[in-house]
């Protein structure tokens, strides 16, 4: 895996605390109309620093958990236009008022939900396999 500089590692780490301040925040309901701009800004910075990491190797399991991570980033950011949609309501004008609150009002709950589980899978497995394969490096 190509490591983030040391300036990037910060970033990261800013976006992630600005997701987890943001969320937070709007979860319980403190001023969630600027507090989700927070978690959004949050969510562009942590998906940036993500997406600069990449993998230059051959191994088939790490590649799939990149597709992984950023199928999660993916859903990280769709998290924050549906958390944002729901302080705003943008797009309620598109379609009925029944149909605006079944599909996506409030969902962001869900995507982040997803995208946390399937964040902390990911990493967990792509650290073990690195792991692995340091470790087969050593012995030969």
């Amino acid at each position: 895996m190509k490591q983030l500089t040391p300036l990037q590692s910060r970033i990261l780490l800013l976006g992630a605390v600005l997701m987890v301040v943001g969320a937070g925040c709007c979860a319980f309901l403190f001023q969630s109309h600027i507090f989700c701009f927070v978690y959004a800004a949050g969510a562009v910075l942590f998906v940036a620093m993500q997406w600069l990491q990449r993998y230059e190797g051959s191994d088939v399991t790490i590649r799939r958990l990149r597709r992984i991570v950023v199928l999660s980033d993916i859903f990280f950011l769709l998290a924050a236009l549906s958390l944002v949609d729901t302080q705003y309501l943008f797009l309620s004008t598109l379609m009925s008022r029944v149909d605006y609150i079944t599909y996506v009002y409030n969902k962001w709950v869900m995507l982040l939900l997803c995208a946390a589980i399937l964040q902390m899978y990911a990493t967990h497995r792509i650290s073990h396999e690195l792991g692995k394969d340091e470790a087969s490096q050593n012995k030969h």
